[in-house]
C-alpha cells in the first residue's frame, strides 16, 4: 500500500503493513510496555521473536494473551497473517514470513546460537513487506537482530531500537544501532506510542 502525496508533488510515504520485534535477556518487561499499549483496534500484524530455551516452555503467549487488547498467538506454520494479531515464534523453531504473507516455521541450523532467530525473522519479512514493515529490536545481550534491522531500513521500512542507556542488556540495541544507523534510538514508552500510531501514514 502506498498513501497519495501525489497532489501536493510530495514523494508517495510508504503505510506500513506489519511489525516486526525481537528481544533476549529482559524481554517480558520490555514487551509488557509495548503490547499492551497497542489498541483493540490495531490494524496490523506484529510478528515477534524472543530466544526462548528449546528445554522450557513457552509461556510468552499466555502470559500477553491476559493483557493485551489484541489477539495474541503462538505463530503455526503456512498460516496466512491477520490483522491486529501478534504472533509469538515458538520455542526452538525460526519464524519466517513468506512472499504471500504468511509464516513459515524452520528447524535450520541455529543463528547467533538461537533459534528462533531475529534475524532470520526480519530478513524474510523485510523481503516480503519491503518499505512497509516497521522493525524493532529491544533488550538483549548478543547481537542478533542487527543484520535484521538494517535489511529492514535497507529495504526502505522503519527501524527502531531501544535505548541502550535504559535497556535491561544493553548489547543487542547497541548492536542494531551500529549496524543500523538509520535506526532511531527510543525508550519503551516511545516506541510504544510509536508503534500505536501506525497503521496510516508513517508517522515523521
Amino acid at each position: 500500500m502506498i498513501a497519495s502525496a501525489q497532489a501536493n508533488g510530495a514523494s508517495p510515504t510508504p503505510v506500513t503493513e506489519a511489525v516486526v520485534i525481537g528481544a533476549s535477556a529482559g524481554a517480558v518487561q520490555a514487551l509488557a510496555r509495548i503490547l499492551p499499549a497497542l489498541p483493540a483496534d490495531y490494524p496490523l500484524p506484529v510478528l515477534v521473536v524472543v530466544h526462548v530455551p528449546a528445554d522450557r516452555d513457552n509461556m510468552l503467549v499466555p502470559h500477553f494473551a491476559a493483557t493485551c487488547r489484541i489477539a495474541v498467538r503462538e505463530a503455526e506454520d503456512k498460516e496466512a497473517i491477520r490483522a491486529g494479531t501478534v504472533y509469538f515464534a515458538p520455542s526452538d523453531y525460526h519464524m519466517l514470513v513468506e512472499p504471500d504473507r504468511t509464516i513459515s516455521l524452520s528447524l535450520d541450523p541455529l543463528v547467533h546460537y538461537s533459534r528462533p532467530s531475529i534475524d532470520v525473522l526480519f530478513d524474510s519479512a523485510a523481503d516480503a513487506y519491503g518499505p512497509a514493515l516497521a522493525g524493532v529490536v529491544l533488550t538483549g545481550a548478543n547481537d542478533d537482530g542487527a543484520a535484521g534491522l538494517k535489511a529492514v531500513a535497507d529495504a526502505g521500512g522503519v527501524a527502531l531500537a531501544e535505548d541502550p542507556a535504559t535497556a535491561y542488556s544493553p548489547a543487542m540495541p547497541r548492536a542494531a544501532l551500529d549496524a543500523c544507523p538509520a535506526a532511531r534510538s527510543m525508550s519503551l514508552d516511545q516506541i510504544a506510542s510509536f508503534l500505536a500510531a501506525l497503521g496510516g501514514a508513517r508517522p515523521s
